[in-house]
């Protein structure tokens, strides 16, 4: 076999390499697409579940590492972590199948919902399925918390970062901040040494861009749009800043909402975006498909599509800057110190998230026995967490069907 048919053949072998590692990502992200219900913490738990544990695409401590990243950029970060996981299995056609597929699932829900709710001008009930569910997605992030922290809390000075960084979190300390400076402790503590006087012009450059981001928010969300009648540009335009800046919870992006399309623009009143709030609360998928609910309501289904790309793209483009960027990080003495502290106090968030989670999911004796067997089922059977939510939305259905609520 002369050289040019064996570097046929080599790359032959690549694309179906290639192909395989796209159909496998596109497979599960739409998966958990579709049933990744809970909020980016049980998202997270999941995708921690499926990649690390099952699948082994990643370590514990490069999952930790890709966290932490999400976490220090704006956007929704179970989207960012998907498009992170996809870039590192599959380079940069992984990036868009893993990102796309998560997010499309849970559009296409959003935009039956929003049909039904224009025809109907109600919403589908689903707080039997919630019932069932969200005690199932408290032990799946329990779960994700336990492998994840043994993984991080290497020292004795890590678990109490954890600790104090949780307490902030309580107290309701910005969460940037607390991710800020988690990672400003664990890094001076490491100390500068002639080794990490490089890195330590690199941090700089980390600290200003992730510090900046809230003031950059105040200035954008400061200024006044006007009032001004509807535009597809202006709507692309709208949900691209919001996708843009926006850290935080889904509050937050309550806020960002009411300012410009209820009081600024006067496109929404507040009773429906509440209920968009609502629809991406309820919906499995990131809750920035909200903007997939307004988009339908004001323009239909080419609103939906402008609404959806808008939000969402900020994050791929986040992702496909910094993504590159953690490595070099890691490599750093204290650089690396202060994504030690960022992880552990990403980890403590989801803990605040999860114990928040917990307080509204166990109400009765059927959702805490419901929470422990499947915490069971999870640590010493490693039953799949997919069959675990649907059987969760079973008995939710079947508690609301049988009167047991």
């Amino acid at each position: 076999m002369d050289f040019n048919s064996r570097r046929f053949q080599s790359d032959a072998m690549h694309v179906q390499s290639q192909t395989a590692a796209l159909r496998e990502l596109a497979l599960l992200f739409l998966k958990l697409g579709t049933i990744a219900f809970g909020g980016p913490a049980a998202h997270i738990a999941m995708m921690e579940d499926e990649v690390v544990r099952r699948r082994g695409w990643l370590s514990h401590a490069q999952f930790l590492d890709l966290l932490g990243a999400t976490n220090l950029i704006p956007g929704p970060n179970s989207t960012e972590m998907a498009i992170h996981i996809g870039r590192m299995r599959a380079g940069w056609a992984g990036l868009l199948v893993a990102g796309a597929c998560f997010i499309l699932p849970a559009a296409s829900m959003v935009v039956a919902i929003a049909w039904v709710y224009i025809k109907f001008r109600t919403l589908p009930q689903v707080g039997a399925l919630l019932y069932g569910v969200k005690p199932v997605i408290v032990a799946i992030v329990v779960q994700a918390l336990w492998g994840l922290g043994r993984a991080a809390m290497k020292t004795s000075f890590l678990a109490t970062v954890a600790l104090v960084a949780a307490g902030a979190s309580l107290l309701g300390l910005n969460e940037l901040m607390v991710l800020l400076g988690a990672g400003s402790i664990v890094g001076v503590s490491r100390g500068i040494t002639s080794q990490g006087k490089k890195s330590s012009s690199f941090l700089s450059a980390v600290f200003a861009i992730t510090a900046g981001a809230p003031l950059a928010q105040v200035g954008v969300t400061a200024g006044t749009l006007g009032v001004a009648p509807f535009s597809i540009g202006l709507l692309f335009l709208l949900f691209l800043k919001i996708g843009s800046i926006l850290f935080g919870s889904g509050y937050v992006l309550l806020a960002f909402l009411r300012a410009d399309l209820v009081e600024r623009l006067g496109w929404l009143t507040e009773g429906q975006l509440l209920d968009a709030i609502a629809v991406g609360q309820i919906t499995p998928g990131p809750i920035f498909t909200t903007a997939t609910f307004i988009g339908y309501l004001l323009a239909g289904l080419q609103g939906a599509l402008v609404a959806t790309c808008g939000i969402f793209l900020p994050a791929f483009v986040f992702v496909a800057l910094s993504g590159p960027l953690v490595p070099r990080l890691r490599q750093s003495p204290t650089a690396g110190a202060f994504l030690d502290g960022v992880n552990v106090a990403s980890l403590a968030l989801m803990a605040v998230v999860t114990w928040q989670l917990g307080q509204a999911a166990l109400i009765d004796l059927t959702t805490v026995a419901l929470a422990i067997v499947s915490a069971v089922l999870l640590f010493r059977f490693r039953l799949n967490s997919v069959w675990l939510v649907c059987g969760g939305a079973l008995i939710g259905l079947l508690s609301f069907t049988l009167g047991w609520e």
